[in-house]
Protein backbone atom coordinates (compact mmCIF):
# COMPACT_ATOMS: atom_id res chain seq x y z
CA UNK A 1 0.00 0.00 0.00
CA UNK A 2 1.09 3.58 -0.66
CA UNK A 3 0.44 6.15 2.04
CA UNK A 4 0.83 9.90 1.52
CA UNK A 5 1.53 10.70 5.14
CA UNK A 6 1.55 14.35 6.14
CA UNK A 7 4.90 15.43 7.51
CA UNK A 8 5.43 16.35 11.13
CA UNK A 9 4.64 20.02 11.62
CA UNK A 10 1.81 19.95 9.08
CA UNK A 11 -1.39 21.69 10.13
CA UNK A 12 -4.72 19.98 10.84
CA UNK A 13 -7.80 22.18 10.67
CA UNK A 14 -10.71 21.09 12.88
CA UNK A 15 -14.25 22.34 12.34
CA UNK A 16 -15.82 22.33 15.79
CA UNK A 17 -14.25 23.12 19.13
CA UNK A 18 -16.11 20.92 21.61
CA UNK A 19 -14.72 18.02 23.62
CA UNK A 20 -14.27 15.79 20.56
CA UNK A 21 -12.22 18.48 18.85
CA UNK A 22 -10.19 18.92 22.03
CA UNK A 23 -9.32 15.22 22.21
CA UNK A 24 -8.56 15.14 18.47
CA UNK A 25 -6.20 18.08 18.93
CA UNK A 26 -4.43 16.40 21.84
CA UNK A 27 -3.84 13.28 19.75
CA UNK A 28 -2.67 15.37 16.79
CA UNK A 29 -0.21 17.35 18.88
CA UNK A 30 1.45 14.30 20.41
CA UNK A 31 2.09 13.12 16.83
CA UNK A 32 3.80 16.40 16.00
CA UNK A 33 1.06 18.22 14.09
CA UNK A 34 -0.14 21.80 14.43
CA UNK A 35 -3.85 22.41 15.01
CA UNK A 36 -6.23 25.19 13.98
CA UNK A 37 -9.81 25.09 15.22
CA UNK A 38 -12.88 26.97 13.98
CA UNK A 39 -15.84 27.42 16.32
CA UNK A 40 -18.48 30.08 17.03
CA UNK A 41 -18.04 29.75 20.82
CA UNK A 42 -15.38 32.16 22.07
CA UNK A 43 -14.79 29.86 25.06
CA UNK A 44 -14.84 26.50 23.26
CA UNK A 45 -12.63 23.84 24.92
CA UNK A 46 -10.47 23.10 21.87
CA UNK A 47 -9.07 26.62 21.51
CA UNK A 48 -7.01 26.11 24.67
CA UNK A 49 -5.15 23.12 23.19
CA UNK A 50 -4.87 24.46 19.61
CA UNK A 51 -2.13 26.54 18.01
CA UNK A 52 -4.65 28.89 16.43
CA UNK A 53 -8.33 29.67 16.90
CA UNK A 54 -10.72 31.04 14.29
CA UNK A 55 -13.75 32.48 16.05
CA UNK A 56 -16.53 32.21 13.46
CA UNK A 57 -19.80 30.50 12.59
CA UNK A 58 -19.62 27.08 10.97
CA UNK A 59 -21.14 28.44 7.75
CA UNK A 60 -18.94 31.55 7.56
CA UNK A 61 -17.51 31.21 4.04
CA UNK A 62 -14.59 33.59 4.62
CA UNK A 63 -13.60 31.86 7.86
CA UNK A 64 -13.79 28.42 6.25
CA UNK A 65 -11.63 29.74 3.40
CA UNK A 66 -9.10 30.95 5.96
CA UNK A 67 -9.15 27.55 7.67
CA UNK A 68 -8.62 25.78 4.35
CA UNK A 69 -5.79 28.07 3.31
CA UNK A 70 -3.94 27.57 6.60
CA UNK A 71 -4.49 23.80 6.88
CA UNK A 72 -2.83 20.85 5.18
CA UNK A 73 -5.86 18.70 5.98
CA UNK A 74 -9.33 19.48 7.34
CA UNK A 75 -11.49 17.31 9.58
CA UNK A 76 -14.57 17.88 11.74
CA UNK A 77 -15.78 16.87 15.17
CA UNK A 78 -19.54 16.80 14.61
CA UNK A 79 -22.09 16.33 11.85
CA UNK A 80 -24.12 19.54 11.98
CA UNK A 81 -21.95 21.28 9.43
CA UNK A 82 -23.48 22.90 6.38
CA UNK A 83 -23.07 20.14 3.78
CA UNK A 84 -22.90 22.58 0.86
CA UNK A 85 -20.13 24.56 2.55
CA UNK A 86 -18.29 21.32 3.27
CA UNK A 87 -18.64 20.33 -0.38
CA UNK A 88 -17.06 23.63 -1.44
CA UNK A 89 -14.19 23.03 0.98
CA UNK A 90 -13.74 19.49 -0.37
CA UNK A 91 -13.47 20.81 -3.92
CA UNK A 92 -10.67 23.24 -3.01
CA UNK A 93 -8.85 21.76 -0.03
CA UNK A 94 -7.74 18.42 1.44
CA UNK A 95 -10.83 17.05 3.21
CA UNK A 96 -10.38 13.24 3.14
CA UNK A 97 -13.74 12.59 4.79
CA UNK A 98 -15.52 14.45 2.02
CA UNK A 99 -19.11 15.59 2.37
CA UNK A 100 -21.07 12.46 1.36
CA UNK A 101 -21.44 11.03 4.87
CA UNK A 102 -22.37 14.39 6.36
CA UNK A 103 -24.94 15.07 3.65
CA UNK A 104 -26.59 11.67 4.12
CA UNK A 105 -26.45 11.43 7.90
CA UNK A 106 -27.81 14.90 8.58
CA UNK A 107 -31.12 13.60 7.26
CA UNK A 108 -32.54 10.70 9.28
CA UNK A 109 -34.67 9.53 6.36
CA UNK A 110 -31.77 9.47 3.89
CA UNK A 111 -29.57 7.85 6.55
CA UNK A 112 -32.01 4.98 7.07
CA UNK A 113 -32.61 4.57 3.33
CA UNK A 114 -28.84 4.49 2.71
CA UNK A 115 -28.29 1.86 5.41
CA UNK A 116 -31.18 -0.22 4.08
CA UNK A 117 -29.94 0.07 0.50
CA UNK A 118 -26.50 -1.10 1.67
CA UNK A 119 -28.11 -4.37 2.75
CA UNK A 120 -27.79 -3.73 6.49
CA UNK A 121 -30.73 -4.35 8.79
CA UNK A 122 -32.62 -1.33 10.14
CA UNK A 123 -35.68 -0.97 12.34
CA UNK A 124 -38.85 -0.63 10.19
CA UNK A 125 -39.58 3.04 9.49
CA UNK A 126 -42.06 5.30 7.70
CA UNK A 127 -41.58 8.81 6.30
CA UNK A 128 -44.02 11.21 7.97
CA UNK A 129 -44.79 14.59 6.43
CA UNK A 130 -48.52 14.91 7.04
CA UNK A 131 -51.36 13.69 9.30
CA UNK A 132 -52.14 11.03 6.69
CA UNK A 133 -48.56 9.76 6.90
CA UNK A 134 -48.90 9.62 10.68
CA UNK A 135 -52.01 7.47 10.31
CA UNK A 136 -50.06 5.25 7.93
CA UNK A 137 -47.29 4.93 10.51
CA UNK A 138 -49.84 3.79 13.10
CA UNK A 139 -51.19 1.24 10.63
CA UNK A 140 -47.83 -0.10 9.42
CA UNK A 141 -45.77 0.08 12.63
CA UNK A 142 -48.41 -0.14 15.33
CA UNK A 143 -47.97 1.28 18.82
CA UNK A 144 -45.53 2.14 20.19
CA UNK A 145 -43.19 3.94 17.81
CA UNK A 146 -40.68 6.79 17.94
CA UNK A 147 -41.30 9.91 15.88
CA UNK A 148 -38.10 11.83 15.15
CA UNK A 149 -37.41 14.96 13.12
CA UNK A 150 -35.52 14.39 9.88
CA UNK A 151 -32.98 17.08 10.71
CA UNK A 152 -31.28 18.12 13.95
CA UNK A 153 -32.03 16.81 17.40
CA UNK A 154 -29.70 14.86 19.67
CA UNK A 155 -29.68 13.49 23.21
CA UNK A 156 -33.44 12.99 23.09
CA UNK A 157 -34.33 16.33 21.48
CA UNK A 158 -36.67 16.46 18.47
CA UNK A 159 -38.54 13.22 19.14
CA UNK A 160 -41.77 11.90 20.60
CA UNK A 161 -42.55 8.46 21.99
CA UNK A 162 -45.98 7.56 20.57
CA UNK A 163 -47.58 4.72 22.51
CA UNK A 164 -51.29 5.56 22.15
CA UNK A 165 -53.82 7.67 20.32
CA UNK A 166 -53.50 10.26 23.09
CA UNK A 167 -49.91 10.97 21.98
CA UNK A 168 -50.90 11.74 18.37
CA UNK A 169 -51.56 15.40 19.17
CA UNK A 170 -47.99 15.81 20.42
CA UNK A 171 -46.78 13.94 17.35
CA UNK A 172 -48.76 16.25 15.04
CA UNK A 173 -47.14 19.27 16.69
CA UNK A 174 -43.69 17.86 15.93
CA UNK A 175 -44.68 17.24 12.29
CA UNK A 176 -45.70 20.89 12.00
CA UNK A 177 -42.16 21.87 13.00
CA UNK A 178 -40.55 19.75 10.27
CA UNK A 179 -40.78 16.47 8.38
CA UNK A 180 -40.24 13.37 10.51
CA UNK A 181 -39.44 9.68 10.46
CA UNK A 182 -41.44 7.16 12.47
CA UNK A 183 -39.49 4.14 13.71
CA UNK A 184 -40.96 0.98 15.16
CA UNK A 185 -40.22 0.76 18.88
CA UNK A 186 -38.28 -2.32 19.90
CA UNK A 187 -38.21 -4.00 23.27
CA UNK A 188 -34.47 -3.93 23.78
CA UNK A 189 -32.16 -6.48 25.28
CA UNK A 190 -29.03 -4.38 24.74
CA UNK A 191 -27.74 -1.26 23.03
CA UNK A 192 -24.26 -1.63 21.55
CA UNK A 193 -21.99 0.42 19.32
CA UNK A 194 -18.98 -0.28 17.15
CA UNK A 195 -16.31 2.37 16.74
CA UNK A 196 -14.41 2.01 13.47
CA UNK A 197 -11.56 3.78 11.71
CA UNK A 198 -11.15 3.63 7.94
CA UNK A 199 -7.88 4.66 6.35
CA UNK A 200 -7.20 6.45 3.07
CA UNK A 201 -6.44 3.13 1.38
CA UNK A 202 -9.70 1.58 2.54
CA UNK A 203 -8.34 -0.51 5.42
CA UNK A 204 -10.85 -0.91 8.25
CA UNK A 205 -9.89 -1.03 11.92
CA UNK A 206 -12.45 -2.16 14.52
CA UNK A 207 -12.50 -1.25 18.18
CA UNK A 208 -14.12 -3.72 20.60
CA UNK A 209 -17.91 -3.88 20.56
CA UNK A 210 -19.20 -1.45 23.19
CA UNK A 211 -22.22 -2.06 25.44
CA UNK A 212 -24.14 1.12 26.23
CA UNK A 213 -26.87 2.29 28.57
CA UNK A 214 -28.81 5.47 27.91
CA UNK A 215 -30.87 7.40 30.42
CA UNK A 216 -33.22 10.10 29.17
CA UNK A 217 -31.75 9.50 25.69
CA UNK A 218 -28.26 10.52 26.93
CA UNK A 219 -25.42 8.01 27.20
CA UNK A 220 -25.04 7.02 30.86
CA UNK A 221 -22.33 4.36 30.74
CA UNK A 222 -20.34 2.14 28.40
CA UNK A 223 -18.95 -1.31 29.24
CA UNK A 224 -16.17 -2.84 27.14
CA UNK A 225 -16.07 -5.50 25.89
CA UNK A 226 -19.82 -5.83 25.32
CA UNK A 227 -21.31 -8.87 27.03
CA UNK A 228 -22.98 -10.16 23.86
CA UNK A 229 -21.99 -12.46 20.98
CA UNK A 230 -22.75 -10.02 18.13
CA UNK A 231 -19.27 -8.71 17.30
CA UNK A 232 -18.89 -10.57 14.00
CA UNK A 233 -22.33 -9.62 12.66
CA UNK A 234 -21.87 -5.98 13.75
CA UNK A 235 -18.56 -5.85 11.88
CA UNK A 236 -20.20 -7.35 8.80
CA UNK A 237 -22.99 -4.75 8.91
CA UNK A 238 -20.35 -2.00 9.08
CA UNK A 239 -18.52 -3.45 6.07
CA UNK A 240 -21.79 -3.29 4.09
CA UNK A 241 -22.31 0.33 5.12
CA UNK A 242 -18.80 1.37 4.10
CA UNK A 243 -19.49 0.02 0.61
CA UNK A 244 -22.39 2.47 0.31
CA UNK A 245 -21.24 5.54 2.27
CA UNK A 246 -17.83 7.21 2.07
CA UNK A 247 -16.01 7.18 5.40
CA UNK A 248 -12.46 8.15 6.24
CA UNK A 249 -11.31 8.45 9.83
CA UNK A 250 -13.16 7.35 12.94
CA UNK A 251 -16.92 6.84 13.02
CA UNK A 252 -19.34 4.87 15.17
CA UNK A 253 -22.35 2.73 14.28
CA UNK A 254 -24.97 2.30 17.00
CA UNK A 255 -27.04 -0.89 17.14
CA UNK A 256 -30.11 -2.23 18.90
CA UNK A 257 -30.36 -5.85 20.05
CA UNK A 258 -33.98 -6.79 20.61
CA UNK A 259 -35.46 -9.41 22.92
CA UNK A 260 -35.23 -11.96 20.09
CA UNK A 261 -31.45 -11.38 19.99
CA UNK A 262 -31.68 -9.72 16.56
CA UNK A 263 -29.25 -6.92 15.70
CA UNK A 264 -30.45 -3.71 14.00
CA UNK A 265 -28.50 -0.64 12.89
CA UNK A 266 -29.85 2.38 14.75
CA UNK A 267 -27.78 5.32 13.55
CA UNK A 268 -24.30 6.40 12.52
CA UNK A 269 -22.07 9.14 13.93
CA UNK A 270 -19.51 10.12 11.23
CA UNK A 271 -16.84 11.11 13.78
CA UNK A 272 -15.43 9.93 17.13
CA UNK A 273 -18.19 9.10 19.58
CA UNK A 274 -18.99 9.36 23.27
CA UNK A 275 -19.12 5.56 23.63
CA UNK A 276 -15.53 5.28 22.39
CA UNK A 277 -13.94 7.51 25.04
CA UNK A 278 -12.83 4.51 27.13
CA UNK A 279 -10.26 3.78 24.39
CA UNK A 280 -8.01 6.60 25.64
CA UNK A 281 -6.93 4.44 28.60
CA UNK A 282 -8.19 0.95 27.75
CA UNK A 283 -6.72 0.46 24.25
CA UNK A 284 -3.27 0.70 22.72
CA UNK A 285 -4.61 3.40 20.39
CA UNK A 286 -7.54 5.70 21.17
CA UNK A 287 -10.32 6.47 18.70
CA UNK A 288 -8.79 9.95 18.39
CA UNK A 289 -5.32 8.59 17.66
CA UNK A 290 -6.58 6.42 14.82
CA UNK A 291 -8.73 9.24 13.46
CA UNK A 292 -5.71 11.53 13.18
CA UNK A 293 -3.65 8.70 11.71
CA UNK A 294 -6.30 8.09 9.06
CA UNK A 295 -6.89 11.68 7.93
CA UNK A 296 -3.14 12.39 7.82
CA UNK A 297 -2.48 9.31 5.67
CA UNK A 298 -0.66 7.13 8.16
CA UNK A 299 -0.86 3.36 8.03
CA UNK A 300 -3.30 2.08 10.63
CA UNK A 301 -2.28 -0.64 13.10
CA UNK A 302 -3.35 -4.17 12.10
CA UNK A 303 -5.75 -4.37 15.05
CA UNK A 304 -6.76 -2.63 18.24
CA UNK A 305 -5.65 -4.25 21.48
CA UNK A 306 -7.97 -3.92 24.47
CA UNK A 307 -5.42 -3.61 27.26
CA UNK A 308 -8.00 -4.16 29.99
CA UNK A 309 -11.81 -4.27 30.25
CA UNK A 310 -13.32 -0.93 31.22
CA UNK A 311 -16.39 0.92 32.43
CA UNK A 312 -16.87 4.49 31.22
CA UNK A 313 -19.37 6.85 32.88
CA UNK A 314 -20.54 10.14 31.42
CA UNK A 315 -20.20 13.16 33.68
CA UNK A 316 -23.09 15.55 33.16
CA UNK A 317 -23.39 18.89 34.91
CA UNK A 318 -25.47 17.37 37.69
CA UNK A 319 -22.82 14.67 38.20
CA UNK A 320 -20.05 17.23 38.55
CA UNK A 321 -22.11 19.09 41.14
CA UNK A 322 -22.20 15.94 43.25
CA UNK A 323 -18.86 14.28 42.52
CA UNK A 324 -16.15 16.83 41.83
CA UNK A 325 -15.18 17.02 45.51
CA UNK A 326 -14.38 13.28 45.64
CA UNK A 327 -12.37 12.80 42.43
CA UNK A 328 -9.09 13.11 44.31
CA UNK A 329 -10.13 10.21 46.56
CA UNK A 330 -10.48 7.82 43.60
CA UNK A 331 -7.17 7.41 41.78
CA UNK A 332 -8.65 4.37 40.02
CA UNK A 333 -10.91 6.75 38.10
CA UNK A 334 -9.40 8.30 34.97
CA UNK A 335 -11.30 11.60 35.03
CA UNK A 336 -11.60 13.83 31.97
CA UNK A 337 -13.09 17.32 32.37
CA UNK A 338 -13.80 18.97 29.04
CA UNK A 339 -13.40 22.59 30.10
CA UNK A 340 -16.82 23.92 29.13
CA UNK A 341 -17.54 27.23 30.84
CA UNK A 342 -21.30 26.79 31.19
CA UNK A 343 -22.44 23.95 33.45
CA UNK A 344 -26.00 22.68 32.90
CA UNK A 345 -27.57 19.66 34.64
CA UNK A 346 -27.83 17.51 31.47
CA UNK A 347 -24.85 18.91 29.57
CA UNK A 348 -21.90 16.59 28.96
CA UNK A 349 -19.08 18.05 31.03
CA UNK A 350 -16.66 15.13 31.14
CA UNK A 351 -16.31 11.38 31.60
CA UNK A 352 -14.48 8.92 33.78
CA UNK A 353 -13.09 5.50 32.93
CA UNK A 354 -12.11 2.70 35.28
CA UNK A 355 -10.07 -0.27 34.06
CA UNK A 356 -10.86 -3.57 35.75
CA UNK A 357 -10.81 -7.35 35.51
CA UNK A 358 -14.09 -7.42 37.44
CA UNK A 359 -16.55 -5.57 35.22
CA UNK A 360 -19.70 -6.56 37.12
CA UNK A 361 -18.42 -5.32 40.49
CA UNK A 362 -17.02 -2.04 39.16
CA UNK A 363 -20.13 -1.39 37.07
CA UNK A 364 -22.36 -1.97 40.10
CA UNK A 365 -20.16 0.13 42.39
CA UNK A 366 -20.07 3.08 39.97
CA UNK A 367 -23.82 3.01 39.38
CA UNK A 368 -24.48 2.84 43.10
CA UNK A 369 -22.02 5.67 43.68
CA UNK A 370 -23.67 7.91 41.08
CA UNK A 371 -27.20 7.09 42.20
CA UNK A 372 -26.35 7.19 45.87
CA UNK A 373 -24.90 10.69 45.64
CA UNK A 374 -28.01 11.86 43.82
CA UNK A 375 -30.54 10.44 46.30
Amino acid sequence: MTYNKLKFGSTIGIIGGGQLGKMMAQSAQKMGYRVIVLDPDAACPTQYVAHEFIHAAYDDAEALEELGTKSDVITYEFENINAKQLQKLTERFNVPQGYDAIQRLQDRLIEKQSIQNAGARVVPFVQVTSPNDLNMAVKELGYPFMLKTRFGGYDGKGQVFVDSEQKLEEALALIQEQECVAEQFLELKREVSLTVTRGLNGEILFFPLQENEHRNQILFKTVVPARVHHTAIAQEEVRKITQAIHFIGTFTVEFFIDENDELYVNEIAPRPHNSGHYSIEACDYSQFDTHIMAVTGQQLPPEIQLLKPAVMMNLLGKDLDLLEDVFASHPEWHVHIYGKTSRKPLRKMGHLTQLTNDIETVESDLINYFEGRQS
